[in-house]
């Protein structure tokens, strides 16, 4: 691309995602001298038409202290973490209604057929890997995108005297910032088990975005491009993208000949946005703005939610009611089977693998728990695995086997 074209992509980017966060009520949004993070997932069709299908804001994580072995409560409520998740909602519900078509009109041999179906708005399609595994790719022209309003937190922006600079601590615990290495998030006085957002999406850039369960179903679904709102005022002379590319591609290069095929070191295209609105603009003085205590939840699926970051329950939630399923986000990696209304993670999935067959003899079951079908996503552990112990992510902390 040329910088004019850059340019225009960033504004185009941004004017789509800043446009449906307007439309949104004003429920947990930032008020007086509050600030936020915006991030947005978006698709690209072959017509080259843009449109966001998922969402969050937020700035906040646990402590350890607050951790649940019952998988009930969002450990991470930053922006991108937020948004990856209700990203996660919509494509089970992609992916159901693709099940259900093949399903519909597959022929009795087994062979699924698209026949006098109009397959031009469909995002995913059937892919044959020629070992009788048969998983869901993207079709070809479509393309998934990720707005943030700011560097993400840790490495990317660690670098950058541009944003405010936030106390990051390796996994360990002793207070290192050094460039490149695993950060984990701060808390205030109670120590949090979340690394940081560069780290996350580095990740995304090797397993994909789509996340262990949905693996089973889907090929890696990987970033066409990253594009981050410009600090304000800013007199730096590094463009942003640099900063991107860096912690976010560069530091994954050395584990390219140690990945197998269908996972690789994925290189996003990098771009910057024009500076987000003052709400999303944050200051290293506390005098001068405060950080919104709530996220906001969106997908194009009808998810709309808005959850307290410092608790990871939903907005209203009191202290004598937290126990209760009612307070539980929809996006919680829920790992028990509750008669609920709205589906967990979990019973979306296990609704899915009825309607799509992977013909894997690993494959999901209704009577293995959460922890355990991630465990038995093998292509996608291995991945994982070579990313946490290769430097420089060599010292991501890992979760304790109860939760």
């Amino acid at each position: 691309m040329t910088p004019s074209t850059e340019k225009e992509w960033g504004e185009r980017v941004s004017e789509a995602v800043l446009s449906l966060y307007n439309s949104l009520p004003k429920k947990g949004k930032p008020q007086g001298r509050e600030v936020t993070v915006l991030a947005a997932f978006l698709i690209s069709s072959p017509s080259h038409d843009l449109q966001v299908v998922a969402l969050g804001t937020g700035t906040k994580c646990i402590g350890r202290s607050l951790l649940s072995p019952y998988g009930d409560v969002l450990n991470d409520s930053h922006a991108e973490i937020i948004a990856r998740r209700a990203l996660i909602r919509f494509l089970y519900t992609e992916i159901h209604s693709v099940a259900n078509i093949y399903n519909k009109h597959g022929d009795s041999s087994g062979c699924k057929q698209l026949q006098d179906v109009d397959v031009n708005n469909l995002l995913f399609q059937l892919d044959s890997r020629g070992d009788g595994q048969a998983k869901y790719i993207m079709r070809a022209g479509w393309k998934l995108h990720l707005y943030i309003s700011q560097l993400p937190c840790g490495d990317a922006a660690h670098s950058s005297p541009s944003f405010p600079s936030r106390s990051f601590t390796s996994p360990e615990g002793c207070g290192s910032q050094v460039i490149g290495q695993v950060q984990r998030k701060p808390g205030r006085g109670d120590t949090t088990s979340s690394v940081s957002c560069s780290d996350k999406i580095s990740r995304w850039n090797v397993v994909g975005v789509q996340g262990a369960l949905l693996s089973y179903f889907l090929q890696p679904v990987y970033l066409a491009s990253i594009t981050v709102g410009q600090p304000h005022n800013s007199s730096e002379n590094i463009p942003i993208q640099d900063h991107l590319k860096r912690a976010l591609y560069d530091r994954l290069l050395l584990l390219s000949d140690k990945l197998q095929s269908p996972f690789q070191v994925n290189e996003p295209h990098f771009f910057a946005a024009p500076a987000p609105p003052k709400v999303f603009q944050h200051s290293e003085s506390s005098l001068t703005t405060i950080t919104c205590g709530y996220s906001i939840s969106w997908n194009k699926s009808g998810l709309h939610e808005v959850i307290l970051g410092t608790t990871g329950r939903k907005q209203g939630t009191s202290a004598k009611g937290a126990l209760y399923p009612s307070t539980e986000s929809s996006l919680c990696n829920h790992c028990y089977f509750a008669s609920n209304i709205r589906k967990r993670l979990l019973e979306c999935f296990l609704a899915l693998t009825n309607e799509c067959t992977t013909n894997d003899p690993n494959g999901p079951s209704i009577h293995f728990s959460y922890r355990e079908l991630k465990e038995r996503a093998q292509e996608y552990r291995s991945a994982s695995k070579i990313i946490k112990t290769s430097p420089p992510f060599n010292s991501w902390p890992l979760k304790p086997n109860n939760f």
